[in-house]
């Protein structure tokens, strides 16, 4: 059986994002025949000598464009090896938002980056909110080589400019491939073109790029979606109490000893079921029915965690968010916000600063901005039991809601410390780290 891997892609206006979209899916032979009928048909309208694989995704994108469909656009496609689910986001910077959105459940980030202009704006600004988002794996696609004559010296080149940035964020590991969308060089096999690149095809890249496994090395966490005790079963089924949702991260056993959050109560696991019978142990993403030895008062909402490495449940909660309303963000706002099964009521109690995205430092505001990146303070009409997102992406994470529309207005790190500390830097007037 096949894993699955999670992608998004990234990169700015015109460096053949289209084209690589619809290159791994043509020669994966994800595409229907009807599409890839009307795309030769447009490719010979418009006077081409070759078939425009960009036209696969661009019709999308223009519909995106116009407000008529979802912001990312997911494709899902397969090899013999591994089943992929791509996040295709737009390129423009007044949706950077967007890519916020596709990068945050990704296992990799694929980033486009033209040969012929190297590191832009925008490609600082999403390699930022990568390392901002923790994406695992991040590899660039240095596209469009087939007009710089597959010349080794302009990918070094290009290559050592997308290191140098990735190291000011802290990102530790990134990965360079020199890529043609158009002609297929390196996308599925390796080229010919570039004797001098050893690496692998972008595709053998992703079919090997780690997917999943650091969630079951993390501690224990079940967000608690819904009890069940059946009033009207069959009399020995009356008795049942059990606690349903998916395992966010780690792995429980039958016997365990689990804490449930905010309540604090201890108990042991005494029964493991799913759909298919009991289990003796249950890992992340697995969704199951966790029974508990003790009878404890659990709504939906509530957390099991291992009781060895558990969270602190609390009412104040600072951190990093993207904003994504057009609406400014002002101290003072009530908000609603999501924390994996639970939503309570909240105010933003402080705003810290945002993040400049050129600079790659903080500065001193008073409301966050559509596209903002800023550190925030919330106190909470009710606990919460979060990780910090270091630690864990999926128990780490947040969303504020408008609670009078129920529109998502922003994604949210609890605290974010990470990459680069402009704390040390004395010239800083904002004291917080991303």
């Amino acid at each position: 059986m096949s894993t699955l891997l999670r992608l998004a892609t990234a990169g700015s206006v015109d460096d053949g994002k289209s084209t690589l979209v619809g290159r791994l899916l043509y020669d994966s032979k994800s595409v229907l025949s009807d599409q890839l009928d009307a795309v030769e048909r447009v490719s010979a309208a418009k006077g081409l000598g070759h078939v425009d694989l960009a036209l696969l995704t661009d019709g999308l994108r223009a519909e995106r464009e116009q407000g008529i469909t979802i912001d990312v656009a997911y494709r899902y496609f397969a090899t013999a090896n591994r089943t992929f689910i791509l996040a295709d986001c737009p390129g423009h910077v007044q949706y950077t938002r967007n890519t916020v959105t596709g990068s945050s459940t990704a296992d990799v980030l694929v980033l486009l980056v033209d040969a012929r202009k190297g590191v832009l704006e925008q490609t600082r600004r999403h390699l930022a909110v990568g390392q901002l988002l923790r994406v695992p794996t991040i590899v660039v696609a240095v596209n469009k080589m087939d007009l710089v004559d597959f010349d080794q010296a302009t990918f070094t080149r290009v290559s050592s400019e997308v290191r140098a940035v990735a190291s000011e964020l802290g990102v530790e590991q990134i990965h360079t491939i020199p890529v043609s969308a158009l002609r297929g060089d390196n996308i599925v096999s390796r080229s010919e073109a570039t004797p001098w690149y050893h690496g692998p095809s972008l595709l053998e890249f992703l079919e090997a790029a780690p997917a999943g496994a650091e969630l079951t090395g993390l501690p224990f966490r079940l967000p608690v979606q819904l009890t069940i005790r059946p009033q009207d079963a069959a009399p020995e089924y009356r008795e049942y109490r059990g606690y349903a949702g998916q395992v966010a991260t780690g792995v429980v056993k039958v016997g365990d000893p689990v804490v449930v959050l905010p309540v604090g109560r201890r108990t042991t696991v005494a029964g493991i079921d799913t759909a298919d019978g009991p289990l003796a142990e249950a890992f992340a993403s697995q969704s199951v029915t966790i029974r508990l030895a003790d009878e404890i008062d659990i709504t939906r909402g509530d957390v099991i965690a291992a009781a060895s490495d558990a969270p602190e449940a609390t009412q104040d909660v600072s951190g990093l968010v993207a904003w994504l309303a057009e609406k400014p963000l002002r101290v003072g706002a009530r908000v609603l916000v999501k924390h994996g099964t639970r939503t309570v009521q909240g105010i933003v109690r402080e705003i810290s600063g945002r993040l400049d995205l050129d600079a790659l430092a903080p500065v001193p505001t008073e409301t966050l901005e559509l596209n903002d990146i800023g550190r925030v303070a919330l106190r909470l009409a009710s606990p919460i039991a979060p990780d910090d997102y270091t630690t864990s992406r999926r128990t780490g994470s947040f969303l504020l809601v408008d609670p009078q529309t129920g529109g998502t207005l922003a994604a949210g790190m609890v605290r974010g410390f990470g990459a680069f500390d402009v704390a040390a830097e004395e010239a800083a007037t904002v004291s917080w780290s991303i």
